[in-house]
């Protein structure tokens, strides 16, 4: 039971740093492309192709910073002995596709499944970022392709 708690509690922390992660990353993003597309214009006017361009790298960015810190986490518990090993298994659990190939002790299991739910609530706030983005700054409009 101590350890479902301690479980529960690195999670929490975990979500919690991630969390101020993709804020502070998002406002870094938005700030970026404006800045990347104020100074780079294609006829005078901005590219919606580079603006989306940025969004999408800055996102994958971030959400590559998400998963070093969970990979992190885990090699420093020990739960995995070397870094490559737990960068695979964070990546693999944050987006929520668990291949199996490498699987949490028993203690860990609880762990493991708060970063695929951080995961796909992470990937979920990006997504609706972009779609967003691709409305405010890229090539769509509200009920012009759909």
């Amino acid at each position: 039971m101590l350890q479902l708690f301690a479980n529960l509690a690195l999670g929490v922390m975990m979500i919690s740093l991630t969390v101020v992660i993709h804020t502070f990353g998002l406002i870094w993003i938005t700030h970026a492309m404006s800045w990347i597309t104020d100074r780079i214009r294609l006829a005078g006017h901005r590219s919606h192709l580079l603006a989306m361009n940025t969004v999408v790298i800055g996102v994958f960015l971030v959400l590559t910073a998400e998963v070093w810190l969970w990979a992190l986490c885990y090699r420093l518990l020990g739960y995995i002995t070397d870094f490559p090993t737990a960068l695979y298994f964070a990546t693999i659990t944050f987006s929520t596709v668990g291949y199996g190939d490498v699987v949490p002790g028993h203690e860990w299991r609880m762990l493991a499944a708060l970063e695929g739910v951080n995961g796909f609530v992470l990937i979920g706030w990006s997504t609706a970022y972009l779609v967003a983005a691709g409305m405010r700054v890229g090539p769509f409009r509200s009920g012009e392709h759909f």
